[in-house]
């Protein structure tokens, strides 16, 4: 019998933790999830970043935005950190992607059952490229060691 790997184990735990994160930000109302994102404006303005004078309008919007792909950016984060220990490089990073991508399509059809939101197929493309970035800066680390060597 194989040995359990508590390390290995702990990595999807965190993936695991961080989806279910997501999906209780995706299930607050639209009123619920605006006000997250006044706090957040408010956080940035009283530390001195006018962001309101900045974007105008489109304050709310960027910033429910920018939430999307950091929420994505660090899902793919923890799942390449996880995969990372069963496969190479390469299948990891294909792995984590695919799996971004189809947990971001899962979270928009979820939006689509909660109060004042909707399920957008251009919020999954901003998620999805929240992950992608990840995978840019991996591959270009990549690139730089393999020169040095």
């Amino acid at each position: 019998m194989k040995k359990l790997n508590y390390k290995i184990l702990f990595k999807y735990l965190l993936v695991l933790l961080w989806m279910s994160a997501i999906f209780k930000f995706s299930a607050d109302p639209a009123d619920v999830s605006d006000g997250k994102s006044g706090l957040v404006i408010q956080l940035l303005t009283s530390l001195g970043v006018d962001v309101n004078g900045i974007l105008g309008n489109l304050t709310n919007f960027i910033v429910r935005k920018v939430a999307h792909f950091t929420e994505y950016f660090i899902l793919s984060l923890l799942l390449i950190n996880a995969l990372k220990e069963n496969y190479n490089l390469n299948k990891t990073l294909k792995f984590a992607i695919l799996i971004t991508f189809l947990y971001a399509c899962s979270d928009e059809f979820h939006q689509l059952f909660v109060p004042g939101r909707s399920g957008r197929f251009k919020d999954v493309l901003i998620d999805t490229s929240g992950g992608l970035l990840v995978v840019l800066i991996l591959k270009c680390i990549e690139k730089i060691k393999n020169r040095k060597e």
